[in-house]
């Protein structure tokens, strides 16, 4: 987990210079698996038998491959103009038909349809905090009965915590945004580790729920 964090929906798109270390972050996710929190996620909606599931930042584009080989329809969220030709670039022509691409920032993003599995890897906890309500809204909104939703959450003692554009956490409050929700995992990882700006402490919430 430690090193893997970076998201692109929340970047303005009046970001250019954000936008370029989005880009250059994507291209060095390449080579790296699909996360354990969306194989977590996967494994307890069952098959995806054709569902709709939404890929909130979805960046490099392994999440969403994994989910549209585990037979799942994906709406891929990204803010980056590259983000179709870089999904279009690794997605088989046979899966290309079950994917749907929305270009738009966390801070626009509009209602979202309803879906049975909602993936927001790492991508979160870089939403203003004046924005994050509404995008928590928008989720739980778009998330159907017995649905999945699996995010990761930054705690109050992740060293970027002093970062006032992103949202952080303490474990009391993530676990009460779930209300309503039947937690199935909540996994905490404190620790110093590496990232894509260098070495940081991490304090990352991986929460995967489900909806009555």
């Amino acid at each position: 987990m430690a090193g893997s964090a970076g998201g692109s929906a929340g970047i303005p798109a009046d970001s250019p210079a954000d936008s370029k270390v989005w880009t250059e972050y994507n291209a060095a996710q390449a080579t790296r698996g699909v996360r354990p929190l969306c194989r977590a996620a996967m494994a307890f909606a069952g098959p995806g038998n054709g569902r709709r599931a939404i890929d909130l930042g979805c960046g490099a584009g392994k999440e969403t491959l994994a989910l549209l080989d585990a037979g799942w329809r994906v709406l891929a969220v990204d803010s980056l103009p590259d983000t179709r030709e870089r999904l279009l670039g690794i997605v088989p022509a046979a899966l290309a038909g079950q994917l749907e691409i929305e270009l738009s920032p966390f801070e626009r993003l509009p209602p979202l349809p309803e879906a049975g599995l909602i993936l927001a890897s790492y991508s979160l906890p870089f939403i203003h905090p004046e924005n994050f309500a509404r995008v928590w809204r928008v989720l739980l909104a778009a998330l159907a009965p017995s649905g999945v939703l699996a995010v990761n959450l930054f705690g109050e003692r992740d060293s970027w915590a002093v970062i006032p554009d992103w949202n952080f956490h303490t474990e009391a409050q993530a676990k009460a945004m779930f209300q309503g929700l039947e937690i199935l995992e909540f996994g905490v990882y404190d620790a110093d580790g590496q990232s894509f700006r260098g070495p940081k402490h991490w304090h990352i919430f991986d929460v995967i729920a489900r909806k009555p």
